[in-house]
């Protein structure tokens, strides 16, 4: 095998938006590590995407011969094994979902094709993000998994500062250039994992599994639960449980974050707080973009789900289950609808339609912040999600 492509579930990549919107589902970021990138580490090369043709440009492939592998399949060492022993005119499949099969000419590759292959049935367990909330609901599996793949074999720096507290320390990994002070980390109930160059300030207190990735702040007083993720680049403070930040995302101050789902270049103002269980303890519906319409979930906790360069202002209060999309804007008080569309400006009051050129002004200034460019590509990326999700913005007022 000399070439690896991670493919586009079409049964399951509309129940994954908004993230999807902006990236392949397997550069969904569960665990430590983003799906494309455990599947790396275990066939030792550089994942291609079969995708969406607008999001190819940024997540290309190669076109010769390849391994194709569900992105949406996050893998363990059994699931490795059995592919490994695919032959090329196999496929592996769990019931009806096809998990892997090999493509003479990945370009024309669907789903369907490999029902004329040599159908393997795969019969053990396996973790599969097949629905928004499953992003933070297998957080914890996947951190501890991850913890296991990234530090088997390497040694732990150590923590220098006398004031930092480490309970289990064999279960907490630090990388180069870690800078902890006065913090409480505790990895009784699951790892630890704090990557390059992050920073966990003065009276922390975390609880583990958790991963705070490379060049990401915890800010001073902060009170991170288990089973949460901060993607690299990131600053979190305030109180956060069992939720995954994909990355160069903010929520820097005072509020409650709960088994939500915050994609990249999103911020949190002050004092952000989201409600993750409904006043009855009914189970919780969220917006599904397949139906058109909200589905039950059958969980009873469910916060946030926030896709790329979404941000809400200073006190903002989000109810049980909201999602919003992609480069929204939300502010003012008291709690706006339940979801809430892509360029989206306003609030509980109403919301005006966020006009590219506007969006465009404030990522640019944005992504200059952590050294990236708004360039050409991520511009027509926006621009197609602009019209994507035209038909969802029903108002006649723009800004």
């Amino acid at each position: 095998m000399d070439n690896l492509i991670l493919f586009d579930d079409p049964a399951i990549r509309g129940s994954l938006l908004p993230f999807t919107f902006t990236r392949p589902v397997a550069d969904i970021r569960v665990g430590i590590l983003k799906i494309s990138e455990k599947w790396e580490k275990y066939a030792g090369m550089k994942a291609g995407f079969h995708t969406q043709d607008y999001l190819s440009e940024k997540f290309p492939k190669n076109d010769s011969p390849a391994l194709m592998i569900n992105g949406a399949v996050c893998p363990d060492q059994g699931l490795w094994n059995q592919i490994t022993l695919l032959k090329t005119d196999q496929s592996l499949w769990s019931q009806n979902m096809l998990i892997a099969c090999y493509s003479k000419q990945p370009s024309l590759f669907q789903v369907e094709q490999a029902k004329k292959q040599q159908a393997v049935q795969y019969e053990s367990a396996f973790i599969s993000v097949q629905k928004t909330w499953n992003i933070f609901q297998h957080n914890s599996a996947e951190i501890q998994k991850d913890f296991e793949l990234i530090t088997s074999g390497r040694i732990s720096n150590e923590i220098s500062d006398p004031h930092s507290v480490v309970y289990n320390p064999s279960k907490v990994f630090i990388e180069e250039g870690v800078k902890i002070k006065a913090a409480v980390l505790n990895a009784e109930g699951g790892p630890i994992y704090l990557g390059k160059h992050s920073e966990v300030q003065e009276g922390a207190l975390i609880r583990g599994p958790f991963a705070l990735c490379e060049g990401s702040t915890v800010n001073m007083g902060a009170k991170l639960r288990g089973d949460t993720t901060v993607g690299p680049f990131s600053k979190v403070g305030g109180e956060i449980s069992n939720s995954v930040i994909f990355g160069f995302s903010n929520k820097g101050h005072d509020g409650f974050l709960g088994n939500a789902v915050i994609g990249e270049w999103c911020n949190l103002g002050a004092d952000t707080n989201t409600s993750n269980l409904k006043n009855n303890y009914a189970p919780v519906k969220v917006w599904d973009y397949t139906r058109g319409g909200f589905s039950n979930t059958g969980l009873q906790f469910c916060g946030l789900m926030m896709g790329d360069h979404s941000k809400c202002g200073i006190n903002t209060m989000f109810n049980t289950g909201t999602v919003v999309g992609v480069g929204a804007n939300v502010f003012g008080d008291g709690f706006p609808r339940n979801f809430i569309p892509s360029f989206s400006w306003g609030g509980a009051s109403g919301f005006s339609t966020f006009q590219v050129r506007k969006f465009e002004e404030v990522a640019i200034a944005v992504m200059k912040r952590r050294g990236k460019v708004y360039d050409q590509t991520e511009k027509e990326i926006i621009q197609k999600v602009f019209e994507l999700t035209r038909h969802y913005r029903i108002w006649d007022k723009e800004v």
